[in-house]
């Protein structure tokens, strides 16, 4: 009995291509390669992202507000909301009366300040011509004593010579008497020598007498010179407190110098504020809020107005989190404003939130609630003058 050999079936395919030429085969593997070619770029398509992101969102700007640096009645205001400003332009102005106040009561301040240094620099001047005029007067009384010190010695010296001579003198006219008494007693002389001696002696007593009292008044002025010799040490203490007051004269114009500086500081200060009376734009833009009017009193820094500069507007939009892989900073992209969609306005990407915000607190299914985005600041190069805060406007970034 013969086995019985069973045959599987070809598949249909294979038979269609065992009926195929060979041309038509190659064809169908050129066929089948492109068809894999495109679907293989179609997968690397999907996955590299679009080549556009699109996003809504609004136009906001870059606001700057303008403060007061100092309190004050505000007098003048000289634009209103809307109005165009250039940089340095006079936006308000406040009143000054009471600085003017307070700026002439600095400059008498300062003005007493240097009367006082004035008045300083003439004490130390008196204080040192004093001190010249006791140091010569010193010098001078010194000379003074030693010379009236050697006219007494001298003087002394004299009158104690004289006072020897006269004592001889007198002991010469006592021995004369005695002895013309003896001779008068013999008859030896007549009485008249006798009378003659008797008044030399008694002349030369007298003489004696007055000599001894001339010593007397010499040897006190001897000591009167000699005392006069302390005057120079009274004098030097008169020295040493001129030296004391001129000390204090120069500590005195120390003092007056340094409230000089402070009342120039406090003047200078005061003149500075002056300045900060007229508030000046420091941008050029337009007003866009204006929260005071003349004569409204207002305190150092509050916000008087608001500017915006057109230049620097921005669309703040958001990118879901699953495309934020896609945006980087600096990418272009293209602002479409509602007032003219065919004429978008180049941009670029100038931020990227660092943390992801939930989208509409609103939304109150899990499924949306759950969604997060990215908000993205696109900063358009050129607004033209065309986009303005507060509108709405679409935009697309090129990511590729």
């Amino acid at each position: 009995m013969s086995p019985i050999v069973s045959q599987r079936p070809k598949p249909k395919v294979a038979l269609l291509l065992a009926r195929l030429s060979t041309r038509q085969r190659r064809w169908l593997g050129g066929s089948v390669g492109l068809v894999v070619i495109g679907l293989a770029a179609w997968i690397w398509v999907g996955r590299s992202g679009p080549e556009a992101l699109r996003l809504s969102g609004r136009i906001e700007g870059y606001e700057t507000d303008v403060g007061a640096r100092i309190g004050g009645r505000v007098a003048q205001v000289t634009v209103r909301e809307g109005n165009a400003v250039v940089p340095g332009q006079l936006l308000v102005r406040l009143d000054d009366d009471e600085i003017q106040a307070q700026l002439r009561g600095a400059r008498a301040r300062v003005a007493a300040a240097l009367q006082q240094e004035r008045d300083a620099r003439v004490q130390i001047q008196v204080a040192e011509s004093r001190i010249q005029e006791s140091q010569l007067n010193r010098s001078q009384a010194e000379q003074d004593n030693r010379g009236r010190l050697y006219q007494a010695q001298a003087n002394l010296a004299t009158a104690e010579a004289r006072l020897q001579e006269g004592q001889a003198r007198l002991r010469l006219a006592r021995v004369t008497l005695a002895r013309t008494e003896q001779l008068t007693k013999l008859g030896a002389t007549s009485r008249q020598s006798l009378d003659q001696d008797r008044s030399a002696y008694e002349s030369a007593v007298a003489s004696v007498h007055a000599l001894a009292k001339e010593v007397e008044a010499v040897r006190g002025a001897l000591t009167l010179a000699r005392t006069s010799t302390y005057n120079p040490a009274i004098r030097g203490a008169q020295l040493s407190a001129l030296r004391q007051q001129l000390l204090q004269s120069r500590a005195q114009l120390q003092a007056s110098a340094a409230e000089v500086r402070v009342a120039l500081a406090a003047e200078q200060q005061i003149r500075a504020q002056m300045a900060y009376l007229s508030i000046r734009s420091p941008i050029g833009g337009v007003v866009i809020a204006r929260s005071i009017e003349p004569g409204a009193v207002v305190i150092n820094g509050r916000t008087l107005l608001t500017l915006l500069d057109p230049g620097t507007v921005y669309l703040r939009g958001f990118i879901p989190e699953g495309d934020i892989g896609h945006v980087r900073a600096g990418q272009a992209a293209r602002v479409f404003l509602d007032s003219d969609p065919e004429r978008p306005l180049a941009a670029r990407v100038a931020q990227i939130d660092a943390q992801a915000s939930f989208t509409p607190e609103n939304i109150y299914f899990q499924k949306d609630r759950v969604r997060q985005a990215f908000g993205v600041k696109l900063a358009i190069t050129d607004p033209a003058g065309y986009a303005k805060p507060g509108m709405p406007a679409d935009a697309e970034i090129l990511t590729r």
